[in-house]
C-alpha cells in the first residue's frame, strides 16, 4: 500500500520513512504504523504522545503474541481472512512479520484456497478498498487512476493486474476479483521480499457474466456483460501504455484471465517489456519442478515419456508447452515431443476434426483423425454442468455427442499408456481406481499430478493414488495434503503451489532490471525449486515445503539474476555479488525509523 505522506528513503545504509503525517494520521497509515513500538522520540516528534499507551515495546514480540491469539480465536477460515486483511490494514508490518512467522499455516488463508471464500462474499466483507479499479467504460481515466494511488515513476516494481474472468476453480467474479491482485501481491512479499509499499494490485472491470453478480444490488462492479473483442484489446493497450509511462520499471504480471485472452495478450506483450502470466508460465514451471524430480526418480528417460494431461485450458496447455520444451531439450525434436503429449477435455480427447471450435494454443496437441481411428468413443454429459464457463469446449461436446461419442479419459489412458497423468480440469473425482490400476499396470512408477484446485475438486486424493498403486505412485497436488502412511512408509505430498516459484522469479527479474522474462529465466526457476526438494527417503515430496518459501525464493531469484544477465537483458549496473545484491534488495518486515519532516 502506497501512502502520500511518506516517503522511503536509504540514509546511511538505513531504510526509514519521512512523514508529514502527525497524531492519528500516523497510526492510520498502514505503512507507517508500528503501534506500541514507537520509540519515545518518535512519539514526540510525531505528535503520538497521549494517544499511544505509555510503554514501548522494543520489539515485536508481544504485538505477535497478541496478534497470533486474536486470529486463533477466530470462528472460520473466511473470519480468519477478514481479520488478517484488517490487520494488514492497520499495520503493514506486522501482517507479514505474522504470516511469514506462520507461513504454512496462514498462506491458505491469506491467499488461496480462502481467498476464493472472499472473492464471493466481496461485497458484504469489503473493509477498506485496496488497489485500483479500472474500468473499460472510461479507458480515458486509466492514467488518472493509476496516478490516484499516489507513487511517483521510481516508485513502482511491480503490477498484479486480473480481470477476474477465471479465478481457481471459481470462474467469473467481475470486479471482485480484485482480492486475487491483493493477495497475489502479499505472497510475493511474503515469501520473496518484494517491499510492499512499491507494488499495485489492479482490477481491470470488463464486466461479468455472473448472473448472480449482475442481480445483486451489493455488487460493486460494471453491471453489464463482458466486453469482448476490439474495445476489449484497445482497453488493454490503453492499460499498458498508462502502467508503462508512469511506472517504466515495474513487472507486469497477469493473473486470472480467460482462456480466450490469457495466451494471446501474454503473446501480445512479452517480447516488448517485462510481463509474465502466472497460469500460463508459472502453473507449467511448477509443475515441471515436480517432474522433474519425479522423472529423475523413475529413471525413464524424458525421450521416452508418454503424457496425458486432463483439462485443456490456460493451465492445461501451459503446462503441455513447458513439457514439449524439456522433450526438446531431451533430444526430440518438435514434431516429436508433440506426439508424446494427448490433450483431454470436455469434449473428449482433442483431434484435429475440433480444430474449428479450439483455440490457437490448443490446436497444436490435437491428434490427427487417422491415429485415434481404432479408439473406442462414448456419449458423456458428466462434466458440461460443471464447466459451462468454457462454452466453445461444451459446444465441441455436444457435437462429438451427436456425432459417434468422445474418447473419454479412460479410453485415452488404456490407449495411451501414459507414463504421467497430470490433471488441471477442475471437475472432482476423474482420477477413477479403474484408471489409475490401468495405468499403473503399464507403468513401473506412475507420475500422477491431480493439481485441480481448491481442494474440493481435486481428481483423486494421495492417499487414493497410493493405494491404487501399491505405493509405486510420484505424486504432487494443486492444494495442500497432509502426509500419508503406506504400509509403514511416510509419503510427503509435495504441493505444486506457484507461491514456490513466481514470487523469486518477479523479484528476480525486478533486481536484475530485466527487459524481459523469458523462457529461460522461467526454466531456471523450475530447476531452482526442484533443487531445493529433499528427495532422500521412500516418500519424499518431491517439492520443497511452503514453510520454506524465504529460502526458496531467493534460490529461485539468484538463478533468474544470473540467467537475465547470461542472455544480455539484464541492466542491473553492480560490482557486488549476486548473492549479496538479492539480500540487499529483499523486504523484512521489521520496524523501521520514522522521522517527521
Amino acid at each position: 500500500m502506497y501512502t502520500r505522506q511518506a516517503k522511503v528513503v536509504i540514509e546511511n545504509n538505513q531504510r526509514k520513512f519521512k512523514t508529514t503525517a502527525r497524531g492519528y494520521e500516523v497510526l492510520r497509515d498502514p505503512a507507517l504504523n508500528k503501534g506500541t513500538s514507537f520509540s519515545l522520540e518518535e512519539r514526540k516528534a510525531l505528535d503520538l504522545t497521549g494517544i499511544l499507551p505509555p510503554v514501548v515495546t522494543t520489539d515485536m514480540e508481544l504485538q505477535l503474541n497478541r496478534t497470533y491469539q486474536a486470529y486463533q480465536a477466530c470462528n472460520s477460515d473466511l473470519d480468519k481472512h477478514i481479520y488478517m486483511w484488517r490487520l494488514h490494514d492497520n499495520n503493514v508490518t506486522l501482517f507479514y512479520a505474522l504470516l511469514q512467522r506462520h507461513m504454512l499455516e496462514m498462506l491458505p488463508i491469506v491467499y488461496d484456497p480462502i481467498v476464493g471464500e472472499a472473492i464471493e462474499n466481496y461485497s458484504e466483507i469489503m473493509t477498506r478498498p485496496r488497489g485500483v479499479f479500472l474500468s473499460i467504460n472510461e479507458p480515458e481515466s486509466i492514467e488518472e487512476k493509476l496516478q490516484s494511488y499516489g507513487a511517483e515513476s521510481g516508485d513502482i516494481d511491480l503490477i498484479v493486474a486480473s480481470d477476474a474472468e477465471e479465478i481457481l476453480g471459481i470462474g467469473d467474479w467481475g470486479s471482485n476479483g480484485v482480492d486475487i491482485s491483493i493477495g497475489k501481491l502479499a505472497v510475493y512479499t511474503a515469501a520473496a521480499g518484494i517491499d510492499p509499499h512499491r507494488v499495485i494490485p489492479v482490477i481491470l472491470d470488463v464486466g461479468t457474466n455472473n448472473e448472480k453478480l449482475l442481480n445483486d444490488p451489493s455488487y460493486v462492479g460494471n453491471r453489464h456483460e463482458r466486453i469482448q473483442g476490439k474495445a476489449y484489446d484497445d482497453f488493454i493497450d490503453a492499460y499498458i501504455k498508462a502502467a508503462r509511462k508512469l511506472f517504466p520499471q515495474a513487472v507486469l504480471h497477469w493473473e486470472d484471465f480467460g482462456s480466450t485472452n490469457a495466451r494471446r495478450i501474454l503473446d501480445r506483450y512479452r517480447e516488448t517489456l517485462p510481463t509474465f502470466n502466472d497460469d500460463i508460465q508459472g502453473t507449467g514451471a511448477i509443475v515441471m519442478s515436480g517432474l522433474l524430480n519425479a522423472v529423475k526418480l523413475s529413471q525413464t528417460p524424458w525421450t521416452e515419456q508418454r503424457v496425458v494431461i486432463f483439462g485443456a485450458g490456460t493451465a492445461g496447455c501451459g503446462i503441455a508447452d513447458q513439457i514439449c520444451a524439456q522433450m526438446i531439450r531431451s533430444g526430440l525434436t518438435k514434431e516429436q515431443a508433440i506426439s508424446r503429449i494427448w490433450l483431454v477435455d470436455l469434449p473428449g480427447l482433442l483431434t484435429e476434426d475440433m480444430n474449428d471450435g479450439l483455440l490457437d494454443f490448443q490446436k497444436t496437441y490435437v491428434r490427427k483423425n487417422a491415429e485415434v481411428a481404432g479408439f473406442n468413443r462414448v456419449v458423456n454429459h458428466t462434466a458440461i454442468e460443471a464447466r459451462t464457463r468454457w462454452p466453445h469446449m461444451a459446444a465441441l461436446q455436444a457435437k462429438a455427442n451427436q456425432n459417434k461419442g468422445i474418447i473419454d479419459l479412460a479410453e485415452t489412458v488404456a490407449q495411451v499408456r501414459p507414463t504421467i497423468l497430470i490433471g488441471t480440469s477442475t471437475t472432482p473425482g476423474q482420477f477413477t481406481e479403474q484408471i489409475v490400476k490401468h495405468m499403473a499396470s503399464h507403468v513401473e512408477r506412475p507420475i500422477i499430478f491431480p493439481l485441480s484446485n481448491p481442494t474440493l475438486l481435486h481428481e483423486a486424493t494421495p492417499q487414493q493414488l497410493i493405494e491404487w498403486t501399491n505405493g509405486k505412485v510420484f505424486v504432487a497436488t494443486g492444494a495442500p495434503f497432509d502426509d500419508v502412511i503406506y504400509h509403514n512408509v511416510r509419503y510427503k505430498i509435495g504441493q505444486a503451489n506457484n507461491a514456490a516459484l513466481y514470487p523469486g522469479l518477479g523479484f528476480g527479474a525486478i533486481v536484475a532490471k530485466a527487459q524481459k522474462i523469458t523462457d529461460e529465466m522461467i526454466f531456471a526457476a523450475a530447476q531452482a525449486v526442484a533443487s531445493q526438494a529433499n528427495l532422500g527417503s521412500e516418500g519424499a515430496s518431491l517439492l520443497p515445503s511452503n514453510a520454506d518459501l524465504r529460502v526458496t525464493s531467493s534460490v529461485v531469484a539468484l538463478e533468474v539474476l544470473r540467467t537475465a544477465r547470461d542472455q544480455g537483458i539484464s541492466e542491473l549496473k553492480t560490482e557486488e555479488s549476486d548473492v549479496e545484491v538479492i539480500r540487499q534488495a529483499a523486504w523484512w518486515p521489521v520496524y523501521v525509523p520514522v522521522e517527521a519532516i
